[in-house]
């Protein structure tokens, strides 16, 4: 039985290989394409949760060993990575509720999403996700977890902007998919540590040898995976995104943020148990984050006034709840919570279209009178506590400044210590210039100056320009034909038009970004 859980992953991605062959192929398309692709992704995801209700009842029965190897990915003196899985205790659980809670949101799906534009690449997104999800679950190391946790983030990014042609849904799937890279950094730090360490990236293997982590080492290595569990969960100060993601779809909302992928923070952390125990700098941090993560969604779910929104709020704060649960020690209570949050959470969402529609016109439930008397509590609750602005003034501005004050520094200052030569910057090459002669036309009107520059370097380089001009229209130019001319003119477009591309100030500042991690 352990070997079904190769499959459990592998029919979902299976099924998006399906769908997105056929999209592309004009095999699947438009609405009488629709029945084929709903077929093939519920049953994909149908036939998924069946294995994993077998590989869960195998594992009740005490017949599973309790972990599958494929075989080797990967080998480098002592790191070796296995393509293996879990086959016993609380990653078959979750394998099981979530394919079952897939199949729910997938079969829904087909009804609501009947008709849209986006039909096909919907359906094919959610099984490569359901695919995701199931591997992060079941995955028995680091590299094959980290793989289904980048996968379902991507899958997150591509449904928040399902209406790509609206700017605010791009817009908040950029700030979603950027804020979440913050987290994915922390896993990859923590792999490594681990590796460095514990000698290993298996997680059994990691947790087997915690007991002989000092203290330090436990610590480093449970902080970065706190940090990519908050990340992924919504805690603070991550907590902003998660109302954002409410762009997408109403079962993809229901999907990733209600049932499934929003509870990956706590199933990560409940996973590294033993490595946390070892470190209660880090379960102080779990039960600080959560707590303030729950009170503020508390004090911000009170003035929301649409349905997704107070779901939101109602889940980040559910999911502080579960992770103040994990750093007081209550490790059974989390995970009970977590399955029982899932299958409710999943329901709400699902039920919000005819929760809006039934509810129509009905009175908001008023608050308690010693809270509608804060006005204070109510702008800040009503503004979110200005998280977004915050995080605009720390972070954002301060690159676009940096930019900003680097292009500055290239054109005032870089251009004019080197003198650069004016009109070899508007005049390609001087292939163009011979493609000038022979067609009669002159750009400009300067006859005799090839280039000039300013300061001692731009002397220089303007009567190095001029030697190099008259060498090579006196004896190479005029001894080529018409095709090498033009061939040189494009090469000349090409070479201008990467300069553009690299002076952007997206690319100045990730030189600034890789600069320091060379740095540190």
């Amino acid at each position: 039985m352990d070997a079904l859980a190769v499959l459990i992953p592998l029919l979902p991605f299976l099924a998006a290989l399906l769908i997105g062959a056929g999209q592309l192929s004009g095999i699947l398309n438009g609405e009488a394409g629709e029945s084929a692709t709903a077929i093939i992704a519920s049953w994909a995801i149908s036939m998924s949760s069946l294995l994993a209700l077998v590989l869960l009842g195998a594992d009740l029965l005490e017949k599973n060993t309790g972990s599958f190897n494929v075989g080797q990915w990967l080998a480098s003196d002592t790191l070796n990575i296995r393509v293996n899985f879990i086959t016993t205790g609380f990653s078959v659980i979750l394998a099981a509720l979530f394919a079952i809670l897939l199949f729910i949101i997938m079969h829904f799906s087909i009804n609501y999403m009947h008709k849209e534009t986006g039909f096909h690449r919907f359906f094919f997104i959610m099984s490569l996700f359901a695919s995701a999800m199931l591997l992060l679950v079941l995955s028995a190391n680091a590299a094959g977890t980290f793989f289904g946790w980048e996968i379902a983030g991507l899958c997150s990014y591509l449904l928040i902007a399902y209406a790509y042609d609206r700017p605010v849904a791009t817009s908040n799937a950029t700030r979603v998919f950027v804020t979440n890279r913050i987290g994915e950094a922390g896993f990859i730090l923590g792999t490594g540590l681990s590796y460095a360490w514990a000698g290993s990236i298996n997680w059994s293997l990691l947790n087997a040898s915690a007991a002989q982590l000092t203290t330090g080492q436990a610590t480093g290595i449970s902080l970065c995976f706190a940090i990519a569990a908050f990340a992924k969960s919504a805690q603070l100060p991550f907590t902003p995104w998660l109302a954002r993601a409410m762009e997408g779809p109403t079962p993809s909302s229901a999907g990733f943020y209600g049932a499934v992928m929003i509870h990956a923070g706590v199933y990560l952390v409940c996973l590294l148990e033993p490595v946390f125990e070892q470190a209660p700098l880090t379960m102080a941090v779990l039960v600080a984050a959560g707590c303030t993560t729950a009170v503020y969604s508390f004090i911000v779910g009170l003035t929301q006034t649409d349905v997704k929104s107070s779901l939101v709020f109602a889940t980040s704060g559910q999911l502080g709840l579960m992770f103040l649960e994990c750093g007081l020690g209550f490790w059974q209570l989390a995970s009970w919570h977590l399955c029982a949050h899932a299958i409710l959470r999943s329901y709400l969402f699902l039920s919000a279209p005819s929760i809006i529609h039934n509810l129509h016109d009905n009175p908001v439930k008023t608050v308690a009178p010693f809270i509608a008397g804060l006005r204070w509590a109510y702008i800040a609750s009503l503004q979110r506590f200005w998280l977004d602005q915050l995080t605009d003034w720390a972070l954002v501005r301060p690159v676009l400044r940096l930019a900003h004050d680097l292009s500055y520094f290239d054109d005032h200052i870089v251009d004019q210590i080197m003198g650069v030569p004016a009109p070899a910057i508007r005049t390609i090459s001087s292939l163009a210039q011979l493609e000038e002669k022979k067609i009669g036309a002159r750009l400009d009107n300067e006859v005799d100056g090839f280039a000039h520059g300013s300061g001692l370097a731009g002397k220089l380089t303007q009567w190095f320009a001029a030697v190099m001009h008259w060498f090579e229209d006196r004896f190479i130019l005029r001894g080529i034909n018409k095709g090498a001319s033009v061939y040189g003119r494009k090469l000349g477009h090409a070479a201008n038009k990467f300069e553009q591309l690299i002076l952007r100030p997206r690319y100045l500042v990730l030189f600034v970004l890789i600069t320091l991690l060379v740095a540190f």
